[in-house]
């Protein structure tokens, strides 16, 4: 289903593990669910935006994370199944569920597919301000699937807002040095 704006997103929920497929796009987050919006600085100017939303989109920058990602598409795009694996055992299944391609906004959202640890989506967008600083901002909602995020408790969540923390200055490091 495509929008007025460019973007795109799936049209139905099939094989997802939660009900609100989309709900990152507006920012909202449904009851029981834990919320997450962390915002981080990237740089400034046309240059620095167009590498960021590149590397979003590309997956370069989950990557440069140190984070294993198999992705059934070279970018983000409605229906690409993801799966990223952490420590090279915890497997996180996910699907692409929308993209956006504004002339200052680009990004994307995936939801959780059984098998991840979390229930949930997350989204990763890249803002030109009009003062043209570049912005990334990673939001989500999530509630415990197995086991051990259950244990975690807040200790999962507070992992969840570090890898967050991470993106943006691991995207910061990318855009400010391309060759890595």
């Amino acid at each position: 289903m495509s929008h007025t704006d460019g973007s795109q997103s799936l049209p139905s929920p099939d094989g997802f593990t939660y009900e609100a497929v989309g709900a990152t796009r507006e920012g909202h987050c449904p009851p029981d669910f834990n919320p997450l919006h962390v915002r981080s600085r990237i740089g400034e100017g046309t240059d620095v935006f167009e590498r960021a939303a590149h590397a979003v989109r590309t997956w370069e920058m989950h990557r440069a994370m140190g984070v294993g990602i198999r992705a059934s598409a070279p970018e983000a795009a409605p229906g690409v199944d993801v799966t990223v694996t952490l420590g090279g055992v915890i497997k996180a299944p996910c699907r692409v569920v929308w993209t956006m391609d504004e002339p200052r906004r680009k990004g994307w959202a995936y939801g959780t597919l059984p098998g991840h640890p979390e229930c949930g989506e997350e989204a990763f967008v890249v803002d030109r301000t009009g003062d043209g600083t570049v912005w990334l901002t990673v939001t989500a909602f999530s509630r415990a699937a197995k086991w051990y995020a259950r244990a975690g408790g807040a200790a999962t969540r507070g992992l969840q807002h570090a890898y967050a923390r991470r993106c943006g200055v691991v995207l910061r490091r990318l855009v400010e040095d391309p060759k890595g």
